[in-house]
């Protein structure tokens, strides 16, 4: 990398701000973490970290915070992401390549709908199900 101007200096530093800043879970409502332990990392939790990061940025969404993790206990099928967002059940996404994360971006996050055929683990639905439900069902 050769020398780089005061400005190019000023829009990297400018850059890499705004992505610290995803990363703060302060005042943020939605919370993605991706499964960065050795395997996941193995089969390119990197680039689906970075396609979150790049993906939430463009869609200007600075109510969601991304974070790091080890691994999410699903090694099989990595690169793993546990996304929660206030009134969807917490779910684990496995498989996630940086087109699944834009998938998740647009239809989980801001659609507030499951991506079903990547879904490795959420709650069980009598958990789900809101209480009212549970016990006219019985």
């Amino acid at each position: 990398m050769g020398k780089m101007t005061l400005e190019e200096l000023k829009k990297l530093r400018a850059e890499k701000k705004r992505q610290m800043d995803m990363r703060d879970p302060d005042n943020k409502t939605i919370q993605v973490v991706v499964g960065m332990g050795t395997s996941g990392i193995a089969a390119g939790a990197k680039e689906t970290l970075s396609a979150f990061l790049l993906e939430l940025e463009e869609q200007g969404l600075a109510n969601v915070s991304v974070r790091q993790a080890g691994s999410l206990g699903l090694d099989f099928a990595e690169p793993t992401v546990e996304v929660t967002v206030p009134g969807m059940p917490s779910v684990i996404y496995g498989n996630v390549d940086a087109a699944t994360a834009r998938q998740i971006v647009h239809k989980h996050i801001v659609g507030k709908v499951l991506l079903e055929d990547h879904i490795f683990d959420r709650p069980a639905a009598d958990i789900v199900r809101p209480a009212a439900d549970i016990v006219d069902n019985r």
